[in-house]
């Protein structure tokens, strides 16, 4: 029985008592009709004894860190192995978590960037080498013109001053030859003076040289000598025949001679947008900024103020008002003015303040006495902001986020990254770069990805873990996800994909992996390679179960346990078992009458004809859409389909929604991800069905959600026993003191 998985009396929820043996290193696909006990069996029985299991073996320090799990209602499981469930949930919504985090594929390009990557410097753009003395040697030895050279330290590149210092110093270290801006000067004829307000370069001479085999040793000396007066630079100036000459400048550490700006050691770290090394300092690593939005502090600018067009604004409070007058009166408008009316100079003193002072009558006692305050008008947005810094309450914090959008953080350009990590590149890409690249491109790249004999020898092994990791992603049908997408907006099948392929690239063997409904999602161009994936977890060594309604799938299993034959108190029983062509021959599964072709979905022979009405989205072009334009027909039900990744989620989900919404609210539209928008006009309301879990709290349930459970309280309140003892609704209440247990 050591390849058996024996389950004997599962009751869980309502399973009604079932035995069921399998044979383990198989895929089993469990199916049945919705709420027939699926995932009853699956994940609230099996996957569950399995953690349980786990969690005991640990020792009684590890369990206090881990929630404890109830034992599932069955009788006696054997042969149970470690349990992996991958459930067709969302991950995580933190905003630095991105599709290559998830996947641990980032670490991996950091770790790459690190170590063979090259820096640039970030203002001029040149490239930085850090180079030891021996490879300057080696350089200045393979140089073509290579008879003559003259050995220079460059204290001074492109700098104002007088540098009077830095020649006496020169003078007292034995140093008298120097290059001043192209000229050479001898400081035994005097100290020049130099015009403190124009730039300057200046060269101290360190050592003339005929190159040769035995001059090795001086030439390290001369080299060592010219990079401690430079912490780090030397010039090498290659003196050729009739006069010509030409200059190159090393660094011993990565540092750009030209802009003085030295790059921090290259280390993971510096490439991590979640450590502070890395991240770009004014966004801290998240490449947006949230902001107060002008068109959310005044949504109707047909409005006055003293119609409310300032949503943050109380018209009628005395200070703001008093304010907002005195400011009105400088600027040349009456509290009656429309703000469509305003020019940008005026909207601009409301919105951001003023630096003039303008005059503010302040009424105070009860009207007894008059102040005059003469001051800069600070500006809604900046007094905004102020509060929001200042205020303890969350409550105010709460209400000021509904009035602040996210915008792409200006100095990383949405990058997260600080300038000296993003000026690193490999093959011409910086790690961002490389991140904003599709699955299928980045794995092109690096499969074509070429490197010298010693960055090939040092960066083998990360190659090798990138490229396994991005082909189980192809493989998974997820070609089409960029790196650096939020793993926040990703679907549940997506983000389950994404774990497949995860637990794929960790290679663990004797595991059961359970997981639900994997192909969800998924347009069935890409099915089979989801089938050849879970086919290899298989033959890896593990038990793959699962929770599955595709037709595909199923055929492709090794066996099949089909749940039935209704749903709720009328599931809960194992129809039938066996292999596909087993289950499609048995008459009693409904799953295997619909393998069979008995019974078949019918497609409805006439359609509807709708309103005659049509919505249309113009120009959409978020994400990877072509500023296309589309007409929506109203009153229909209407599908967006295409291939995983083809847009419809961008269309769907990010232009035609919050358009709709700005446009019902009866707000300016910002035209993000489109160019216009009609037809709004023949909806009442938008509402929006997603993949988000429906309960906010650990008391929230199905008659609570729709309402169902406020009828049902008032019903037990209306009965005689109730009235005679005087209970009224909330005495049928979980949520209130005298209806709960307390």
């Amino acid at each position: 029985m050591q390849n058996k998985l024996v389950i004997k009396g599962a009751r869980e929820h309502n399973l009604k008592n079932i035995d069921l043996t399998l044979t383990k290193n198989q895929l089993i696909i469990i199916s049945g009709i919705s709420g027939s006990g699926k995932s009853s069996l699956a994940f609230d029985t099996i996957f569950a004894e399995g953690q349980r299991r786990y969690v005991e073996s640990l020792s009684s320090y590890a369990r206090m860190f881990l929630d404890k799990l109830d034992k599932p209602d069955v009788d006696y499981m054997e042969g149970l192995s470690p349990a992996i469930a991958i459930e067709q949930r969302s991950t995580q919504r933190n905003p630095r978590s991105t599709v290559g985090t998830v996947t641990e594929i980032y670490d991996y390009f950091r770790l790459l960037w690190a170590r063979v990557g090259t820096p640039h410097c970030h203002v001029c753009h040149r490239k930085i080498s850090e180079m030891s003395v021996d490879q300057i040697i080696d350089a200045i030895f393979k140089a073509k013109d290579q008879s003559r050279i003259i050995v220079s330290s460059p204290v001074a590149i492109g700098k104002k001053g007088e540098f009077r210092k830095v020649f006496e110093d020169a003078k007292a270290q034995g140093y008298h030859r120097l290059v001043v801006d192209g000229q050479q000067i001898d400081l035994e004829d005097g100290i020049p003076a130099l015009d403190k307000q124009i730039k300057h370069s200046i060269d101290i001479i360190v050592d003339r040289l005929i190159l040769s085999a035995d001059i090795r040793t001086r030439l390290a000396s001369s080299i060592e000598t010219a990079i401690e007066m430079t912490q780090g630079l030397v010039k090498i100036t290659f003196l050729g025949e009739a006069g010509s000459s030409h200059e190159e400048i090393y660094s011993e550490r990565n540092s750009c001679p030209h802009c003085g700006i030295t790059l921090p050691e290259l280390e993971p770290r510096l490439f991590s947008f979640n450590n502070p090394f890395g991240a770009c300092p004014e966004c801290n690593g998240l490449g947006f900024k949230t902001e107060f939005d002008p068109d959310l502090i005044i949504p109707d600018y047909s409005k006055s103020f003293n119609e409310g067009a300032i949503a943050t604004m109380n018209p009628d409070a005395q200070w703001s008002r008093s304010q907002f007058s005195a400011l009105a009166k400088h600027i040349g408008i009456t509290l009656d003015t429309p703000f469509s009316e305003l020019n940008e100079e005026q909207l601009q003193a409301i919105l951001w303040g003023t630096e003039e002072q303008v005059m503010v009558e302040y009424v105070r006692d009860k009207g007894n006495r008059t102040i005059h305050v003469a001051k800069p008008y600070p500006g809604v947005i900046p007094d905004l902001q102020r509060r929001y810094y200042e205020t303890p309450s969350m409550h105010i914090r709460t209400w000021m986020n509904g009035f602040q959008t996210t915008k792409v953080c200006p100095a990383c350009r949405g990058e997260r990254l600080r300038p000296e990590a993003l000026a690193v590149t490999v093959q011409g890409l910086s790690i961002m770069e490389a991140t904003r690249q599709s699955v299928a491109q980045s794995k092109e790249f690096f499969d074509t990805i070429a490197l010298n004999e010693s960055q090939t020898v040092i960066a083998a092994q990360v190659l090798k873990e990138i490229r396994s990791r991005l082909l189980f992603l192809r493989d998974v049908g997820l070609t089409y996800l960029t790196l650096d997408r939020s793993s926040a907006t990703l679907s549940g099948g997506e983000a389950q994909r994404i774990r497949l392929a995860t637990q794929i690239g960790s290679a663990l063997s004797g595991v059961l992996y359970v997981l639900d409904e994997p192909s969800i999602g998924l347009h069935q161009r890409d099915n089979q390679k989801l089938i050849d994936t879970l086919k290899r977890l298989r033959d890896l060594g593990n038990t793959v179960l699962v929770v599955e309604h595709d037709e595909a799938t199923i055929r492709e299993a090794d066996w099949v346990v089909d749940l039935g034959p209704g749903a709720g108190i009328h599931g809960g029983r194992i129809i039938a078992q066996g292999t596909p062509q087993e289950i499609e021959a048995n008459p009693a599964s409904i799953t295997g009458q619909y393998l069979s072709g008995s019974l078949v979905i019918e497609i409805p022979k006439e359609r509807r004809s709708g309103n005659g009405e049509i919505l249309h989205i113009g120009g959409a072009n978020k994400n990877n859409l072509k500023h296309i334009d589309v007409d929506i027909p109203l009153g229909k039900l209407v599908v967006f389909t295409g291939v995983s990744g083809s847009g419809k989620s961008s269309l769907l989900n990010e232009v035609l929604l919050p358009a709709v919404r700005r446009t019902l609210a009866k707000k300016q539209p910002n035209y993000k991800g489109y160019s216009s928008i009609s037809g709004v006009e023949h909806i009442d309301k938008v509402i929006n069905i997603d993949q988000t879990p429906i309960g906010r709290t650990s008391r929230s349930n199905p008659a609570t959600y729709v309402g169902l459970f406020t009828p049902i309280r008032e019903l037990f309140a209306s009965l005689p026993e109730s009235r005679a003892r005087g209970y009224k609704s909330g005495r049928f209440s979980f949520n209130v003191p005298g209806g709960r247990c307390e």
